[in-house]
């Protein structure tokens, strides 16, 4: 098995929300932030090459909305899914399995794309099986008021359409050594996928834990529908993490792709952070 960064870019967005409750005080001292209160997030996707499947993990924001839309996040950065696909010698077309975590459009809007004539969306994996779970796929395509503007019908029905959507109703083993788990928190049925990796476990942490700020259990996003399910699974899985040396793999924070936590009399801390290379 080896595995692989694809970074998709970057996307501006509000620490304030990004913190919760935490003050700007506090949380400005750990994780940087603009003269507009805006911090910079990577859209860090991961690859897994195991024998003959290709399984990428999240797919970024995608290419197909509109200015109007992208110039509320201010993409920036000089990586996209292709330049990332190329450096590791692949195409879309080799992947054959995407796993999203969940369908906000940061996550999932890679999926799907325009055709040539931009007459109609086609899927950018067209020969891979998509995954989500049963409970993000109803919960974003009848979607709360809350969520309505992070799930974009373009950026989900393309994937039923064309039969290449496969649901999961529990925690799954989808192939050996994958485990997909569900947190309920940030939004309904979010996947985590955990990787052994040789002796070691590498968790796709999604946005269970955008980034090593978010490590203190307070820290939690005003995006998480359900902050104090959040707190709970969030409190559970990383005494799981520091106890099993799992190494969390980072979607969300531009400084650092991964990062190992410790038990300590103050709680679940930072022990480490290091590339993927060095897993």
């Amino acid at each position: 098995m080896k595995l692989h960064v694809i970074n998709t870019g970057n996307l501006k967005l509000d620490g304030g929300a990004m913190f919760g409750v935490v003050p700007k005080v506090m949380w400005s001292k750990i994780y940087p932030c603009d003269e507009n209160n805006l911090c910079n997030w990577s859209m860090r996707c991961l690859l897994v090459e195991d024998g003959e499947r290709k399984i990428l993990i999240d797919c970024g924001i995608g290419e197909k909305q509109g200015e109007k839309f992208f110039s509320n996040y201010y993409l920036n950065g000089d990586d996209s899914l292709e330049k990332s696909f190329a450096a590791v010698g692949i195409s879309a077309d080799d992947i054959t399995d995407v796993i999203l975590t969940h369908l906000h459009f940061d996550h999932a809007g890679g999926a799907v794309r325009w055709n040539a004539e931009r007459s109609a969306y086609i899927l950018t994996f067209k020969n891979a099986i998509h995954w989500t779970s049963l409970q993000q796929w109803e919960w974003a395509t009848n979607p709360n008021n809350r969520e309505k503007a992070s799930f974009l019908k373009e950026n989900i029905l393309p994937i039923k359409e064309q039969g290449t959507l496969n649901l999961i109703e529990k925690d799954s083993e989808i192939y050996p050594g994958i485990m997909l788990r569900m947190f309920f928190g940030h939004t309904q049925g979010q996947v985590i996928p955990l990787i052994r990796y040789g002796d070691k476990t590498v968790v796709y942490m999604a946005d269970l834990l955008p980034s090593v700020a978010h490590i203190p259990l307070p820290y939690v996003m005003a995006y998480d529908t359900r902050p104090l399910v959040t707190l709970e699974e969030k409190e559970a899985f990383m005494k799981e993490a520091a106890e099993n040396g799992y190494v969390l793999f980072l979607e969300h924070d531009i400084l650092h792709e991964c990062c190992i936590v410790q038990e300590t009399e103050k709680g679940v801390r930072l022990k480490e952070t290091l590339p993927l290379a060095a897993v």
